[in-house]
């Protein structure tokens, strides 16, 4: 588990990360979002000790990194893919690794078969793509069969096939009861990699919480009906829970009953349906709406960075 209590850091007068206060829990995949320049990179580097908070905590199982005896098998790191000696074998470079922490030779072929590098272990990593190179950050960060993963975009430079293949082994290493906490830009990868978020803007949390309950803080899940029918199933429908909108003669949008349930009651009333959609809006839509007065990097035709104040936890 990762806690961040009231987390800050300062450089000089400007501030990178203000009160920041989450928890990744085990047993999930924790997707952590933000726009440009919103302190993720700043977060990541202070929970694993390359940056050090002027107040605040960040902790992983309850110890900071630097108090950790073996950090390599208490939490595996992929903040930069390139950081290898352009010069050493994939073999040679996760050796090294493997004999600061005392981990058994055998682990290093068994890594580097995982990730698919078997076949090119012994070239050299400055000969490797983009695609190969991330493969690499990710067996060094599985190298100590860590409690906890923390990657930075590990889905850069992957073809689909290594998206999937990403896919699979983070779902399967939450399902361990392991922690797996990964940045991306990647909103559509993101929505079927991750069960929870931690959303920041400006140094600022905007949003944590599962997926839905995020998604829903934006914009409730609705359904679209189109029935000739629909004053009379609008009457049947509406409820303390329920809010029927008529966007034309013959279309609602219904909140607060799910498609089977207005299926269920149209047919009790012997209302004919022409249509039933359900509709939830994208993770993508509701991170530009969550973050949409974070932005500290405009883009032209775009709206101007504002000072926002951060929303309160969904879960």
């Amino acid at each position: 588990m990762i806690v961040a209590q009231h987390l800050t850091k300062r450089y000089g007068e400007r501030t990178a990360v203000e009160d920041l206060s989450f928890t990744v829990r085990p047993g999930v995949v924790t997707g952590f979002l933000g726009p440009n320049g919103a302190g993720k990179s700043t977060t990541l580097r202070m929970l694993v000790g390359l940056d050090h908070p002027t107040s605040g905590t960040i902790t992983v199982g309850g110890r900071r990194y630097a108090d950790l005896p073996d950090p390599l098998r208490h939490v595996g790191l992929l903040i930069d893919a390139k950081g290898v000696h352009r010069g050493r074998s994939a073999h040679a470079h996760l050796l090294a690794l493997a004999q600061t922490h005392g981990i058994p030779g055998s682990r290093v072929r068994e890594v580097l078969d995982l990730v698919g590098l078997g076949p090119v272990a012994h070239k050299r990593a400055g000969g490797f793509s983009l695609g190969m190179g991330q493969r690499l950050g990710i067996a060094a960060a599985l190298l100590g069969d860590p409690e906890v993963l923390v990657l930075d975009e590990p889905v850069n430079g992957l073809d689909p096939d290594g998206v999937l293949w990403l896919r699979r082994l983070l779902a399967g290493y939450a399902a361990r009861g392991r922690t797996v906490f990964l940045s991306s830009h990647l909103m559509s990868e993101l929505s079927l990699i991750a069960d929870d978020l931690v959303v920041i803007g400006q140094g600022r949390l905007l949003a944590t919480g599962t997926v839905s309950d995020v998604i829903a803080s934006v914009a409730p899940a609705s359904v679209r009906v189109v029935t000739p029918a629909a004053s009379a199933l609008a009457s049947v429908l509406q409820g303390a829970d329920t809010t029927v909108t008529s966007l034309d003669a013959e279309t609602l949008e219904v909140q607060g009953r799910s498609a089977r349930e207005i299926g269920e009651i149209a047919s009790a009333h012997r209302i004919p349906l022409h249509e039933l959609s359900p509709r939830r809006i994208t993770l993508e839509e509701a991170f530009m709406q969550i973050t949409r007065n974070a932005v500290e990097y405009g883009t032209p035709g775009g709206a101007a960075p504002r000072t926002s104040a951060p929303l309160e936890s969904v879960r």
